[in-house]
């Protein structure tokens, strides 16, 4: 599509005659309106887009995001995949020199969370194909009804844009309402034995409890969890299509972990007499989506985390359909034996037999069909968790191709190494992928997945990335955190609403560039003033300089919390 700039309003309009209406945005409220034609005056500016993602409505007026660049990143049900490089808003607030200062500043601050928006990472969309709805729903779906616009069809838990489209809903703008999911699409093709064999990953993102590592963590009251990620490894080969679903999420009971400058905040379970009817929501949730549920924990038993796994046990053991499987994945696999995992799929076995996968033939008719769910979580649902979900699949993959026939009984896919490392690739780009968007950094233990081994400099990695999620935890992901809330809609702007910016005065001093000038300057000064100590009365000062440092030290430890970035629109409950 064409985006044309004039003075008073943007225009869309499609670059290649296409049949729909070009799209005018006023520049002064930004409301959208279909138009006979674009203006024939020349444009300001002019430039190509591949879509728009959706409007969102401020105090002075509305934005619309535009994707500015995209890649095609594979095929999926025949249509091409599209990655977003690239997105930028339109600024539709001309009426802002009408707003008031406190106003403005308010503005300027969803504005910054705007532009952290812009470079959101994972975001994945497709003009033909539903991409929020998994291989077997959709083959459901098929039989029953028309296909409708992509947005009408699509699973409300996956779509990332959902807030941002109800404008362009409300408007009747169906040609540029575009479904974008957040999440990762990963695509490998290999020959097998003189077959074509493709595996596709695609993990949909649920936008219900969105947010970063540690300001999302558990279930909310209705039993959405932090963190809840749809997994499908899709195998095409010889005609065949199955496609194997997995899933993961927070532990579901009310808990948090607030940063306070600490390498390991303090797990803080919520006891509330909400706490079983929350579990209950949450699996009832799931059972009817999936079926019966393997709800797989490999949370530490002893220690910081040990009285959230146990209070994880209590809740789900009255719970039909539910089987709850505790595996300590540090005390059984440490550091290098993940091959361990063998341990947790001994246990797993007849249950995933029964549970099975999705299955169609060359002709498009379902000979199998997936019953139930596996759901993995360990505290961020992220490192140790894809570990086990690869090794699943990595089962799920050798009995898929036993029943079409292309491996053995015997035959598994350690025996055939290219399309094994590709696997192991694929799985380790999704871990990184996801975490990214939770935690900020690549995932951990991704040298198990990549090469079935700790290397010394898998190691030194996962030591840089730890100390960028105390950084990111502590000192960003506040930010980042209304960014993801503004925009899921989490949050509503109204000018009827109280600033939600107002900070006391030790609040507005309170964050890393005080506690570090303070810290680092007292350090300084006392080590100066040691090495210049000749008499008493440098002494003395020296003395009192490092009194000084050490009172700074004890109040930032005292007040952790509030020398944090925190979120500011929305409550943890």
């Amino acid at each position: 599509m064409q985006l044309l700039e004039y003075p008073e309003e943007y225009i869309i309009k499609p670059s290649d005659g296409g049949s729909y209406q070009p799209l005018s945005i006023s520049r002064l409220d930004g409301s959208l309106n279909l138009i006979g034609e674009a203006p024939i005056t020349s444009p300001m500016e002019m430039t190509v887009i591949y879509g728009v993602v959706g409007a969102i409505k401020l105090l002075a007026g509305t934005y619309v995001f535009v994707i500015t660049s995209r890649k095609q990143v594979g095929m999926h049900q025949g249509f091409p995949v599209f990655q977003i490089m690239s997105l930028k808003f339109l600024s539709c607030n001309k009426a802002l020199k009408l707003s008031t200062a406190e106003e403005k500043r308010d503005e300027a601050y969803f504005v910054s969370l705007l532009k952290i928006v812009e470079t959101s990472s994972g975001l994945y969309f497709s003009y033909q194909t539903d991409l929020t709805l998994n291989a077997q729903r959709s083959h459901n779906f098929a039989g029953l009804r028309k296909i409708p616009p992509l947005w009408k069809q699509a699973d409300p838990r996956f779509l990332w844009n959902r807030s941002l489209i109800e404008e362009l809903i409300e408007a009747k703008l169906e040609p540029y309402i575009l479904p974008v999911i957040q999440g990762s699409f990963q695509t490998i093709q290999v020959t097998l034995k003189e077959s074509l064999v493709r595996v596709t990953l695609i993990s949909r993102r649920c936008i219900r409890r969105i947010g970063t590592r540690m300001w999302r963590r558990g279930a909310d009251l209705e039993g959405h969890v932090a963190n809840f990620i749809e997994t499908e490894q899709l195998l095409e080969v010889d005609g065949f299509i199955t496609s194997y679903l997995q899933v993961r999420g927070s532990i579901p009971v009310l808990w948090e972990q607030i940063v306070d400058l600490t390498y390991k905040p303090k797990l803080n379970i919520i006891n509330t007499d909400e706490t079983p009817k929350v579990v209950e929501r949450h699996f009832r949730d799931l059972v009817q989506r999936y079926g019966p549920v393997l709800a797989v924990d490999l949370a530490d038993r002893k220690g910081n985390e040990g009285p959230l796994s146990l209070a994880y046990a209590d809740a789900v053991q009255s719970l039909k359909h539910i089987r709850y499987i505790s595996f300590d994945f540090h005390r059984i696999c440490g550091l290098v034996h993940f091959q361990r995992l063998q341990l947790l799929y001994e246990q797993l076995a007849e249950d995933l037999k029964k549970q099975g996968y999705f299955l169609t033939n060359p002709a498009g008719e379902m000979i199998e069909e997936q019953k139930g769910i596996v759901r993995v979580n360990c505290i961020d649902c992220l490192d140790r968790t894809n570990v086990s979900q690869s090794f699943l699949a990595q089962k799920s993959f050798d009995s898929q191709l036993q029943r079409i026939g292309l491996f053995s009984t015997s035959e598994c896919m350690l025996q055939h190494s290219n399309i094994h490392r590709e696997f192991k690739i694929l799985w380790a780009n999704h871990g990184d992928e996801v975490s990214i968007q939770y935690s900020g950094t690549h995932a951990l233990k991704g040298d198990f997945v990549r090469y079935g081994r700790q290397t010394v400099s898998g190691l030194i990695k996962d030591g840089l990335s730890a100390l960028a999620r105390y950084y990111l935890n502590n000192f960003h992901d506040g930010i980042r955190q209304d960014a993801m809330d503004l925009v899921a809609g989490h949050y509503t702007v109204s000018r009827g609403n109280p600033s939600p910016f107002h900070l006391n005065g030790f609040e507005s001093l309170a964050y890393l560039p005080v506690a570090s000038v303070l810290i680092v300057g007292g350090l300084t000064i006392t080590t100066l003033s040691l090495h210049q100590a000749r008499d008493a009365h440098r002494f003395l000062c020296s003395v009192v300089w490092a009194g000084v440092t050490a009172g700074v030290m004890a109040i930032v430890k005292a007040n952790g919390r509030l020398f944090c970035s925190r979120p500011r629109l929305c409550k943890l409950y």
